[in-house]
């Protein structure tokens, strides 16, 4: 595996920096929970995101209608954030490269080493086991 394209800086920066569309699986609409507030803190910095929840679809969560699936999406995703466990992940994976995601980050906790390799033999970035919400500040990445 090319470990070289998983969780490097560059990596982390070219994501950031590059992504306009995020499909956030996993989204809550409760404040209190993690990807509420990174879906937030996103929507703050200018991406546009599209909350994914199969239980919730059709609700919203901050002005945006939740998809029940990637495959629901109606236009190019940059970026796949997962807020799944690591086992639920790979098949999540797998519907982003299947629906040509350009990218793949798997949120805190949360390592799928065969599924990241899946990812990059499809030609997409991964980041594993890290927070955009955190990387963006600590990194001082804008959105355009």
């Amino acid at each position: 595996m090319n470990e070289s394209r998983i969780n490097e800086i560059e990596t982390v920066k070219r994501i950031l920096e590059n992504s306009r569309v995020i499909a956030l699986v996993g989204a809550s609409p409760k404040p209190e929970r993690a990807s509420y507030r990174v879906m937030a803190f996103l929507l703050s910095q200018g991406y546009q995101v599209i909350p994914v929840n199969p239980i919730k679809a059709g609700q919203s969560i901050l002005d945006q209608t939740i998809v029940a699936s990637l495959h629901e999406i109606n236009e190019s995703v940059d970026l796949v954030d997962i807020f799944r466990n690591s086992e639920a992940a790979g098949e999540v994976v797998d519907e982003a490269i299947s629906i040509g995601a350009r990218a793949v980050w798997m949120q805190l906790g949360v390592i799928n080493q065969s599924a990241a390799q899946r990812a990059v033999a499809a030609g997409l970035d991964v980041v594993m086991d890290r927070c955009p919400a955190i990387e963006i500040r600590r990194l001082g990445i804008r959105s355009a």
